[in-house]
């Protein structure tokens, strides 16, 4: 694995990535976010950065400006859009050679990525603990994110008290038993899940 890390000018402050390639040439790169107060380094982030490095596909971990900055409280959505957008901008100038950028994220990092998939060229979306709604808010449901028509994988507990999605026409719902929120209870269970996916699609190396 060749591991890199650069800040990223965008309209909102630097932002990071961490990128971490297999040995050899990539034709995917998959994009994740974090959550609203967490990091890249989180469990599940890294165990699926793992398993689809050594499937072949590169991993690309982008830490929002306010994360970078040292702030915890999240900035606004479009805040959020903006700077997520900017960084893939970098990102597709800086690995030109790359044919199919998958984008996803946990938390409030796969809602943007839901968000802005269509605007940055994505062709599927990992969404790992989407966050269907507030805690004990069902009525507020932000499903209307994951309907962007591009192939996407949910990867939710089913002890989330944000909630389950439903799958959809192009939406595919992975419910892990026990997990909660953080999914930490099985990362490379989780892991696994979306290298299938990955495999599934001739996205990632059998």
């Amino acid at each position: 694995m060749r591991h890199s890390a650069q800040q990223i000018e965008t309209p909102r402050g630097p932002a990071r990535a961490d990128t971490d390639l297999p040995i050899g040439p990539v034709d995917t790169l998959l994009v994740l976010g974090h959550g609203a107060g967490g990091d890249v380094d989180v469990p599940d982030l890294l165990a699926v950065r793992d398993a689809v490095v050594s499937a072949g596909v590169g991993v690309i971990r982008v830490t929002q400006p306010y994360r970078v900055a040292g702030r915890r409280a999240p900035a606004p959505a479009g805040h959020l859009d903006e700077a997520w957008r900017a960084v893939l901008a970098a990102l597709r100038e800086r690995h030109s050679a790359v044919s199919r950028w998958v984008v996803g994220g946990r938390s409030s990092g796969a809602r943007v990525a839901c968000r802005t998939a269509g605007v940055v060229g994505a062709a599927g979306i990992v969404a790992l603990a989407f966050p269907l709604h507030p805690p004990a808010r069902p009525e507020r449901s932000r499903a209307d994110e994951l309907a962007t028509g591009l192939p996407t994988l949910v990867v939710n507990g089913d002890r989330d008290p944000f909630g389950v999605p439903d799958p959809g026409p192009s939406v595919e719902v992975v419910v892990r038993p026990g997990e909660r929120h953080d999914l930490r209870l099985d990362p490379a269970g989780t892991a696994a899940v979306v290298r299938d996916w990955l495999r599934a699609r001739g996205w990632a190396a059998a």
